[in-house]
């Protein structure tokens, strides 16, 4: 009998084991976080507080740095950049001086913006810094030595885009005399005038094209 109720309890505890390992095999996982409707992809942007490195580059273009336009509309970003003469870094306060003293104001994402009048939200173009986050961090702007810019503007805007471009473009021109920085296009060439006629063209044929559209 001894070994009758062994077996018994034996078999018992096997049976016990084997409902409490298929309940836990059954048993859902945690639900994966569901973004409400709406809400924007986390991503490092222009003003985020997530970097690399300091001499990694920043380049405008994310979703988050974009203004809202109609879906299906056609879009184009131009974009330009600053250095420093022979690669010399900006010394901080001078950029922003220089920056604000052409009209470019410190807004969202913590990089500046040339506005339509003095509407915040009519934005003709953006200048960020070329360290990620692209943001500038103006408490302590006088200890910072900044390789550069970038200029860009985001088609359609708020005014005509060969308009956009010229204003973009005397704007660089302004900083790069103030600053005595070099001018280059979106791959880190040299601006030449033939670079620049071209581009200009190209936004002539893009706003020609999303008139017809």
């Amino acid at each position: 009998m001894d070994g009758l109720r062994w077996l018994l309890l034996l078999f018992g505890l096997l049976v016990i084991a084997g409902v409490y390992l298929y309940s836990r095999r059954e048993k859902p996982g945690p639900v994966d976080e569901v973004p409400e409707p709406g809400a924007a992809r986390r991503e490092p942007t222009i003003g985020s507080e997530e970097s690399s490195s300091p001499e990694t580059e920043a380049e405008p273009g994310d979703d988050e740095t974009l203004e809202p336009l109609p879906e299906g509309a056609p879009q184009k970003i131009v974009t330009l950049r600053l250095i420093g003469h022979e690669k010399k870094p900006f010394q901080g306060d001078e950029l922003i001086l220089s920056m604000r003293g052409i009209g470019l104001r410190h807004g969202k994402f913590g990089i500046f913006h040339r506005y339509d009048g003095n509407d915040e939200s009519r934005t003709i173009f953006s200048a960020a810094s070329l360290v990620e986050p692209g943001s500038f961090d103006l408490e302590n702007i006088k200890d910072q030595q900044i390789p550069g810019i970038s200029l860009f503007l985001v088609l359609p805007g708020p005014v005509d885009s060969v308009e956009s471009f010229d204003l973009m473009m005397a704007a660089a021109r302004a900083l790069a005399q103030t600053l005595d920085g070099e001018l280059l296009d979106e791959s880190g060439s040299t601006l030449s005038i033939q670079r620049e006629r071209y581009m200009r063209e190209e936004i002539i044929q893009f706003q020609h094209s999303s008139l017809h559209a």
